[in-house]
């Protein structure tokens, strides 16, 4: 296993509120997620698993711990600082696919790279290569009313593609999916796992976490369990698209 760690969390606590009604959502984590590995965070509800995404994403800070992304010590960052890490380094996928209905989907696709400042051409250019990755191609002047969920999903995984970052935090990607659809979906990011991404979801369902590698299990905001999965479930072979379809 590649000793680069893009994940590197230490006795972190989460705590919401303050006494007497404080709330502990984690307590004494620590994990790890090396780069290329395909890793599921398993847990039902109230496992903590959502406060642990959100502490991941970049989008909660922890009450106390340590917690590395891809080398940066996340705790003490202001909130621009953190926005900006998490544009640079993390891509998220999520369950309702989170698309602007007015805008096409290029100009969904190409989102992160507005934040990142990059000049509307080189913008359209890389959402294009992107599109056609996942095998968009011949849908980039399509807005999301007019794909199916499916499609709708891939277009939220090559927006996760865009800044090239060092993690792919998927939240329950086939939630809303029906499970043919949630079937290709799991194998667009197996196919991208094999060209050595990062992947790291979230997820309630047993089925989809067989997906991965390595599945840790959260119970009562702890790390319950760290699995290796040994009935690994693999969907039936995507090949990427050609990014120059879209040149």
């Amino acid at each position: 296993m590649p000793d680069h760690k893009i994940i590197d969390i230490e006795n972190l606590t989460k705590v919401y509120g303050m006494n007497p009604g404080e709330v502990t959502a984690l307590q004494s984590i620590s994990m790890t997620v090396h780069a290329g590995e395909f890793v599921s965070i398993m847990g039902q509800s109230g496992s903590g698993k959502s406060t642990l995404l959100h502490v991941v994403g970049c989008l909660h800070c922890a009450t106390s711990g340590s917690y590395k992304l891809d080398g940066v010590e996340v705790d003490g960052l202001d909130d621009i600082e953190l926005s900006a890490l998490r544009n640079r380094k993390i891509g998220f996928v999520f369950q309702k696919f989170n698309l602007l209905p007015q805008e096409d989907i290029v100009e969904n696709t190409a989102l992160p790279l507005v934040y990142a400042r990059l000049p509307q051409p080189r913008r359209h250019e890389i959402a294009r290569h992107m599109l056609a990755l996942v095998g968009l191609s011949d849908r980039l002047h399509h807005k999301p009313s007019e794909l199916s969920g499916g499609q709708s999903q891939r277009v939220a995984i090559a927006r996760a593609l865009v800044t090239s970052p060092a993690l792919i935090l998927a939240d329950e990607p086939t939630g809303n999916l029906d499970s043919r659809t949630g079937e290709e979906i799991m194998g667009i990011f197996q196919a991208l796992h094999a060209t050595g991404r990062t992947i790291v979801q979230v997820t309630h369902d047993r089925e989809k976490a067989q997906y991965s590698q390595r599945i840790i299990h959260l119970k009562d905001g702890r790390v319950a369990d760290v699995e290796m999965v040994a009935d690994r479930r693999y969907a039936p072979e995507v090949r990427l698209g050609n990014p120059a379809l879209a040149s």
